[in-house]
């Protein structure tokens, strides 16, 4: 059985991995990790699993299980954790920092193109046209997941109903789809306690057993003071910035394009920092740059107040996945195996694929040119029956953009 490292980062068991090494890599992963969480993941398993040895099949699987489980970027949460699994606390933060860092850098400089004032034709009818798209993507998104989910159901009738409370409250307040999703988890819970499915079990996973020692999650209560501490991070819109980053990055169940909705109703209906064309770019923004697709919010961000919003929002998006596993990685095995997380997971989980589905809707209403239907309708048509990829199918759309702004002089028909 492969030992995971203690909790003081290091375990005499864990593979000699210079965090050189670990920066490398990671920030390899993070340069061309483009296609977002499958991409992420099969490029973490030809790492770590089949290229370098570093972590066998099973122990793999089972982080990614346990991602899945927890709030928050999944994707994120796994990079993380593999770099912990091999150099402890010190290559967690390395290699977060080497997979977080190249996208960022990227989406922040485009954020200054799409985002700006008064950008050019060409980058307006590019907005326009990947935009376009957006919709598409959060449908290719949901269908996905859809099928999986459907045969791990516990009972049918919950399911739809966890489903349909997502889809809804996406696609009419999306401000308060956090809740929403707790409230579905909490439900499923105590369905399954009314069941007799209530206790924990044992838990096994192979190769994820954590050290005896202190109780590493009982640090995550660390989590329970962020939003005092996001408040004091500075006043007025740097504490919205902040309030914002963390409702994504610490209490989103599904990662992805359930943050979706979140971000939408503050970005643009609450705080007014950006219009529904600006956020249609951002979302497409964290679709087309490598890395996480939550980078999303540093475009926010630097609508809200400039690089540092973007700087801060992002800072905050991710903080929660690294507490997650710099402090809880020791008991990753017996989240694995504890019955109340996957009972949560199964009512919160549903729920959290409708609100995919559903920020399709709020994000075809941001759409204001006639043309734009007609490449939202040819973008689901790539997506879906010919299953192309996402990233292909918004850079196509942009061109198309570009082509119909400058052909006709502006955006509009």
């Amino acid at each position: 059985m492969v030992r995971l490292p203690a909790a003081d980062g290091q375990s005499p068991q864990a593979p000699a991995v210079p965090l050189a090494t670990v920066l490398r890599e990671w920030g390899r992963i993070g340069c061309i990790g483009f296609g977002g969480p499958p991409a992420h993941i099969r490029l973490l398993r030809q790492t770590v699993v089949e290229r370098r040895g570093w972590m066998g099949p099973r122990e793999f699987e089972d982080a990614i299980a346990v991602c899945n489980l927890m709030p928050g970027p999944a994707s994120t949460q796994l990079a993380i954790f593999c770099a912990w699994r091999l150099r402890g606390r010190a290559g967690a933060l390395v290699g977060g920092a080497g997979f977080i860092l190249p996208g960022l850098v990227v989406i922040l400089a485009l954020s200054v193109l799409f985002v700006a004032g008064s950008p050019p034709l060409w980058v307006l009818g590019a907005g326009a046209g990947a935009g376009a798209a957006v919709p598409a993507v959060a449908v290719q998104a949901g269908w996905s997941l859809l099928g999986p989910s459907w045969r791990n159901r516990r009972a049918s009738a919950r399911w739809v109903a966890f489903l349909v409370a997502g889809l809804a409250t996406a696609a009419t307040i999306g401000a308060w789809l956090v809740l929403v999703l707790l409230a579905c988890g909490a439900v499923e819970l105590a369905a399954r306690f009314r069941e007799g499915n209530g206790a924990d079990e044992a838990g096994t996973a192979e190769g994820m057993r954590g050290p005896d020692g202190p109780d590493g999650a009982g640090k995550l209560h660390a989590l329970a003071a962020a939003p005092a501490l996001v408040w004091a991070v500075g006043g007025g819109v740097l504490a919205s910035v902040a309030w914002v980053a963390f409702k994504v990055g610490g209490l989103s169940f599904g990662g992805g394009f359930v943050i979706i909705p979140l971000m939408q109703a503050d970005a643009v209906g609450r705080y007014h920092w950006m219009t529904g064309a600006q956020f249609l770019n951002a979302v497409a923004l964290g679709q087309v740059t490598p890395g996480p697709v939550v980078q999303t919010v540093a475009v926010v961000g630097y609508a809200a107040a400039g690089i540092a919003g973007g700087l801060l929002a992002s800072a905050v998006a991710f903080t929660p996945s690294f507490l997650l596993v710099l402090f809880g990685g020791p008991r990753f095995q017996q989240i694995r195996g504890n019955a109340r997380a996957r009972a949560f997971l199964d009512g919160a989980g549903p729920a959290a694929i409708g609100a995919i589905i559903g920020s399709a809707i709020t994000l075809t209403r941001e759409l204001t040119h006639p043309w734009q239907y007609a490449v939202l309708a040819g973008a689901l048509i790539v997506l879906l029956p010919l299953r192309r990829g996402v990233v292909l199918t918004l850079l196509s759309a942009a061109a198309v953009g570009v082509v119909i702004a400058l052909a006709a002089g502006t955006v509009s028909p």
